[in-house]
Parts: structure tokens; sequence; C-alpha cells
């Protein structure tokens, strides 16, 4: 059991140690560290929506539950609703899991202030409250933290309350300032770049943090370790051996009654400009130099730069339909009848560089499709001198599984056991609940919040990395809106439109028919060999 003086000492220096004064840049200064003394304070606003009661305040709760929360701590709901602080505390407690004693603690940390969004008089009302709290510890480092779990059209008057109200603050040695944003960041390149203008002339870049929670699952976190660490991998690749790449996301259901947020976005703003780029940009980037954040985030910038905007001709778009007693997407009460927002979307992208020449990645992410998962996977070439025949559909891949049961293995031509020479695909795999059966994986929300209160900024998205993915899609989305792409139909539960396998096989990918990795559980039994 760690003690709390060990997690304190963790929580202390949680970067490498501080290097040498003569150094070859800034960058190797960089520390991740909160002080043991920080008179902390989150505020999350729209206290009272969604996001903050099953996201926000749930994360919140891991950390402090865990002790990796400074123990001088006050967490300050803010939005519109006229709610007391114990209306918050029963609305967060349902969503908090764990020790009756640890949630009652927590919960008495909570407290609330009601106040408009474009008004000053809220926002000075809750900076009087964190003020007098801070004033009792007028010795120790300040640390503010504001959490907008609010819709983006709110952001620009909402941090400027929060910069003109709640920022007058000595933070001391050790304090900070941040702000953490929620996606989507605008509808395309231009309101993007709007919207990020605003935020910056508000808050420099080192104190804005915008959220991708896809980046804090622990095989997006993995990546660069599995990428680098990995020597074997490096010399294949490429694409000498690769040849391509699919990122999928799949899920089961339909937009159930909340179609009016959903059929603003599409499902390309909803998850493939976002979370899905960002899985491409680690699959596909160059070795930073280092492990500093923007050491990462320049890799990713340059190969997000080298990605050309996606042709209408290699995207295929669609809508759910009714189907095995579901309700259709025009049929949500929440969605305009006449709606052309895809709820399916396959498009293929290429990089424009030497490593990926002729490479294509395949993102494909639908709603009420046939199965919950998103899934990595890298399909090689097949050898160049065959020694028996029939192996084109049997392709090494390499698949990694964010989820459910997160999972990467490799798929492998080896001999059929017994007196038969026949090669059949098994595979090596590495499942997590089987492996690490002990191991705590926090969740997305937990850890981005961690990182957010150390200053580590490698798992957020920077002003110019999301100008550079927006880059990819704006041309695709002005078409969809000006309805000059063709919007196809699937039925509720399916695969999706048949046009997308289509597209899919024309760009190289070669499907075994004959073989499927089975989720840890779903196992009863093994009918393939494994290794």
């Amino acid at each position: 059991m760690t003690s709390k003086e060990d997690v304190r000492e963790s929580m202390k220096v949680l970067g490498p140690p501080m290097p040498a004064e003569n150094t070859a840049s800034d960058r190797d200064n960089v520390q991740c560290k909160v002080p043991r003394k920080l008179c902390f304070t989150v505020v999350v606003l729209g206290a009272s929506g969604d996001l903050a009661k099953k996201k926000t305040f749930p994360a919140l709760f891991l950390l402090f539950s865990r002790g990796f929360l400074p123990e001088n701590l006050s967490i300050l709901g803010y939005a519109r609703s006229k709610l007391s602080k114990k209306d918050l505390q029963e609305k967060v407690k349902p969503n908090l899991k764990g020790d009756d004693d640890k949630v009652n603690e927590f919960l008495d940390k909570l407290d609330y202030e009601a106040g408009p969004y474009d008004k000053p008089e809220g926002y000075q009302k809750a900076h009087k409250t964190i003020s007098e709290r801070e004033g009792k510890h007028s010795k120790d480092p300040k640390g503010r933290l504001f959490y907008l779990a609010l819709p983006p059209s709110v952001y620009p008057e909402v941090t400027q309350g929060i910069k003109e109200n709640c920022t007058d603050v000595d933070v001391g040695d050790g304090g900070f300032l941040r702000v953490i944003v929620e996606k989507p960041f605008g509808k395309d390149l231009e309101s993007s770049e709007e919207l990020a203008t605003k935020l910056n002339n508000l808050f420099p870049e080192d104190q804005i943090y915008r959220i991708d929670h896809y980046l804090g699952k622990e095989l997006m976190q993995n990546m660069l370790v599995m990428r680098f660490a990995n020597r074997f991998l490096g010399p294949m690749w490429n694409s000498v051996h690769i040849s391509n790449i699919q990122i999928c996301f799949k899920e089961p259901f339909g937009t159930e009654g909340r179609g009016g947020y959903f059929d603003e976005y599409g499902i390309i703003r909803d998850v493939m400009q976002n979370h899905m780029l960002q899985i491409l940009a680690l699959i596909a980037m160059e070795k930073p130099v280092s492990g500093n954040a923007d050491d990462i985030r320049d890799e990713k910038v340059k190969v997000i730069r080298c990605i050309k905007p996606v042709e209408v001709e290699d995207t295929v778009l669609a809508q759910y339909s009714a189907a095995n007693d579901k309700p259709g997407y025009l049929d949500d009460e929440t969605v305009p009848k006449d709606s052309k927002a895809p709820t399916f979307a396959t498009t293929v992208l290429h990089v424009h560089n030497e490593r990926w020449d002729g490479v294509p990645f395949i993102l494909k992410a639908g709603k009420a499709l046939n199965e919950r998962k998103v899934e990595i996977r890298i399909q090689f070439r097949p050898p160049a001198a065959e020694l028996t025949s029939n192996l084109d559909p049997l392709r090494n891949e390499l698949v990694i599984r964010l989820q459910p049961d997160e999972a990467i293995y490799l798929k492998m031509v080896v001999k059929k056991p017994g007196q038969d020479n026949t090669p059949i695909m098994s595979e090596m795999d590495l499942t997590y609940k089987e492996r690490y059966t002990d191991a705590y994986i926090p969740e997305a929300y937990e850890r981005l919040i961690l990182d957010a209160i150390r200053g580590d900024q490698q798992h957020f998205v920077r002003r110019d990395e999301l100008r550079a993915a927006w880059a990819v899609f704006t041309p695709l989305l002005h078409a969809i809106d000006a309805g000059r792409v063709e919007l196809l139909s699937y039925p509720y539960g399916t695969r999706g439109p048949p046009q997308s396998d289509v597209l899919v096989s024309k760009n190289g990918f070669v499907k075994n028919a004959e073989y499927s990795w089975t989720p840890v559980a779903q196992r009863k039994s093994i009918d393939m060999p494994r290794l």
C-alpha cells in the first residue's frame, strides 16, 4: 500500500531531474511538478451539466481518492442553474464510485456559485470565495485550474469573464493559472482560428489545455513507448513493409434522442478530425528529439501538415435508417427531417513524406453499427517470394485495440498443427486483462486532468496542431455542408454501407475471412493455436 508521504513525494517532482544550467534548449529545463503545500482550487464551469456530472467530477474524485490531489483542495462548481452547495453534492454523488467515507470527504470539498456566463458579477463572487480561502494560506503557492465543461459557443465570454475577474492573484513560486477547454474547437479552419485567437488574446498558449480525451486512453499513451522502445519495429515502420493502415471507430447505438447536438457537427467533426487524426499522428510521426511535450507535438504537427486535404472521391458518407426494431437517424425528434449530417464516414488520407508515400490511411467511423470497437489495424505486405501458395490472404497485421478489452496482437502465419503443412493464421497476443490482472488503468479524464495539474501539455492539442488538422478536413466539410457529397443509407445494427468495403478494398486491405480475434470477454475455448 502506497503511503501518503510516498504519494506526496511522487507529486513533488514528476518529470526528469533538472539538467545542468547550460542546456541546448529552454525545453530541457521544463519540469512538471506540484508543490507539496499548493493551495489548489478547481473551478468547474458548467457544473450542472452532464459532462461535469459524468466525467469531470468523477475524474476529480478518482484522483482525490488515490491521493493525487493536493491536501489543501477546494472544488468550486459554477453554472447558471440556481443550485445550492447541497444540491450540487446530491447531483454529483451517484456518479462517484468508491469508499463511502472517501466520497463524503470529497463532497465536503465541493462548493457552488450560481451566476451568468456573460456578466461579471458571478465571476466576481467566485473570485471572492477563492481569494478568501487562499488568504488563509498566504505563504503557500496558489493553483487555479478552470475546467470549461461547456459548449464551445460560450468559450469567448466565459474565458473573458475568468480573465477579467478571476486571475488577479499572485500565485507564488510553483503556483499556476490554467484553463481546460473541451472539443469541438470550431467547425472548420476559419471558425477554429477565430476561437483560438480569442482564447490566445486572453491566455498564453502554455495556460490553455485543449483536451481530447482519446489522448488519455491507455493504449494511446502507450503508442510512443511501443513504437520507439522496440527496435525491431523501426525497420518495418514504413511503406516498404506496410500496405495500409486502418483506424476504426464503431458505436452500436444511435443518437437516442440526443441528435440536436450531433446534427450540428456530424461524424467527421465529432470524432474524425480530432480523435482519429490524433491516433494517425501518433502512428505516423517521426521520433521526437526528447520526451518534452512540445518536442512531441512538433512531430505530430509535421506529419499532419504532410496530409493533403481529403478528396470527395476518397470518401463514403451515410446515415443509418430504421432496422432491427431501432429508429433511423431522421426518426429522432431532435434531428431536422432534412438533415444531411453523416452518421457514418469512411475516408482515405495520404501522408506525403518519404516514410509513408503510397500507404493509405483509412479512417472509418460510425454510429448505430454492429459492435462497439476502436482499433488500429496495420496490415503488412505479403512476402516477396512465397514458399507456399495461398499466402496472399494471410496478411501479417499489428492490431491495437483501444476499446473494449485493451489489447495489442500480431497476426502471424504458422503451420497448421499435425501432419498437414497448410499455413494458417494465429496471433501473438497481449490482452491487458489477462497479462496485467492487478493493474489499475486510469480513466482518460482522470489521467488528463492530472497532467493539467502537473503542467504537462504532451497529451493536449496545441494551436498549430489544431490548425493543421482542420486544414485536412475543411474542404470536404464545406462540400458536405453544400450538399455536394452523396449521402448513402445503411440499416441500424449493420457494418455500414457496402460502398465502404469497396473503398477499403480498393485501397489495398485484404480481409482474411477464415480468421477473427476473440476478445477476452468472449473467450470460452481456444480453437486456434496460440504462440
